[in-house]
């Protein structure tokens, strides 16, 4: 074993000796000598106790390799490095990892048997869906978690990653008792309960200006040390869970599926997508899994919060919705040097701002915000409200069953409905007059044939 693996080793024994009994200097010392095999310790281990105390008023029983790393960084540590040979751990005496705090009232998961009792699997299962041989880059089609599918886009595509159903139960169970539990920014809208594409957009109604910025490969910026992190701070979880949990929520492309991906022609299109390339190389939120728009909601907190900050700075209003980005205020928000200070914000965070599709509008166009449009109130596009007029009265007057252009008959009626939901969803008073025209329709008449 390599010395740096070798410290590594013993630093996690001792550590697993400092966390197996009372955290009190005198049984602390005495359990890292026995570990170490030593009758008396060593000058160096109560040295590092010391130190180990002041860093660590509390046991951090959720937290064993955070400790070793810690154990490492120790005048004490050192000291005993210097010696010949240096100390090697003996006795281990491991311990379960508890919960020592939560910020959020997830489930109680102490340890990863509790992960899987809560995802009702066993232990090998466990291990298979978190991939802990990290064989999903090379895997064949069969031996995957994930079914790949790749969305054409005007600039690029879009690489959609579905679990597959066993893995996709597992997830919406971490997704109902983990993450649904922690709060997630005022500003972040899409994928939230209560909130919608209305609650996104309503604030920049009737604003002077509304600009537009757009997140480059957002799932894909998420990476797995990011989420490690989230499970580990705001959810509180063991380090232990936080690992596995982080495995069962993250991915990375086959290698195979990444090759059979069209390039793009332009010089722009191929940089986007070699950067795209590189990100999913590495363990990421899969876009396609139910527990991504979530998890990329609370790692965005932080985002969410300066980007609030610098609005307010300005007396403008943010919202985010999934990658979109709306600030909506006076005519500085219309500025560069606002959408300069927004790409230098979401850059320290770990994101990239996808520059062609950042637009600044005012109020003297039609201001356009997820599919909707602002200048006075949330709506549909005008051609969009003219031409579901027109087919509700169609339906109405001719019979729904010429007005299907195409459409499967047995789909047409929902299909319509929906629309008339999402318009309403939007802007109630106009669709309380589309649920009159849909009323004097005849949804009961067979189509002819």
């Amino acid at each position: 074993m390599s010395t740096g693996r070798q410290a590594a080793a013993t630093a996690s024994g001792v550590a697993t000796a400092l966390l197996a009994g009372p955290w009190r200097r005198r049984e602390m010392v005495r359990r890292v000598a026995v570990a170490l095999g030593q009758a008396r310790a060593a000058t160096w281990v109560g040295t590092m106790v010391g130190e180990v105390q002041t860093g660590y008023p509390q046991p951090p029983v959720d937290r064993p390799r955070e400790l070793a790393r810690f154990l490492r960084t120790t005048v004490g540590w050192a000291r005993g490095q210097d010696a010949t040979p240096p100390p090697r751990v003996l006795r281990w005496e491991p311990r379960p990892t508890e919960l020592a705090w939560s910020r959020a009232p997830v489930a109680d998961l102490p340890d990863q048997a509790a992960v899987a009792r809560l995802l009702d699997v066993d232990a090998g299962e466990l291990a298979w869906f978190a991939d802990a041989r990290g064989l999903e880059r090379t895997a064949a089609g069969p031996l995957r978690h994930y079914r790949w599918h790749v969305v054409p886009r005007p600039h690029g595509v879009r690489l959609l990653a579905a679990p597959k159903p066993r893995l996709k139960e597992a997830q919406r169970r971490l997704l109902r008792h983990v993450l649904a539990r922690v709060p997630v920014h005022d500003a972040a809208h899409g994928c939230v309960p209560g909130r919608s594409v209305r609650t996104a957009v309503a604030p920049h109604a009737g604003s002077p200006v509304v600009l537009r910025m757009d997140l480059e490969a957002f799932f894909a910026s998420v990476a797995a040390e990011r989420v490690r992190g989230l499970l580990l701070g705001p959810a509180g979880l063991p380090e232990p869970v936080a690992h596995v949990l982080t495995s069962l929520v993250t991915t990375v492309v086959p290698a195979q599926v990444w090759r059979e991906v069209p390039v793009p022609p332009g010089v722009e299109d191929r940089e986007r997508h070699r950067r795209l390339g590189r990100q999913l190389a590495v363990a990421h939120l899969p876009q396609g899994a139910p527990t991504s728009p979530a998890l990329a909601n609370l790692v965005c907190f932080r985002l969410d919060r300066r980007l609030a900050g610098l609005a307010a700075s300005y007396g403008a209003r943010y919202t985010r919705y999934v990658d979109d980005l709306t600030f909506s205020g006076g005519p500085a928000v219309g500025r560069d040097r606002f959408a300069d200070l927004v790409t230098r914000v979401v850059a320290d965070e770990g994101f990239r701002v996808n520059a062609a599709k950042t637009a600044a509008t005012s109020a003297a166009r039609r201001q356009s915000v997820l599919g909707t449009v602002v200048n006075t109130r949330p709506t549909l596009p005008r051609r969009e409200r003219d031409s579901l007029r027109a087919l509700l009265h169609n339906c109405a007057v001719h019979g729904w069953a010429g007005q299907t252009r195409g459409r499967e008959p047995a789909t047409f009626r929902d299909h319509v409905l929906g629309r008339v939901a999402w318009a309403a969803s939007l802007d109630p008073a106009f669709g309380a007059r589309l649920h009159a025209l849909a009323e004097r329709v005849d949804w009961s008449a067979e189509p002819a044939g």
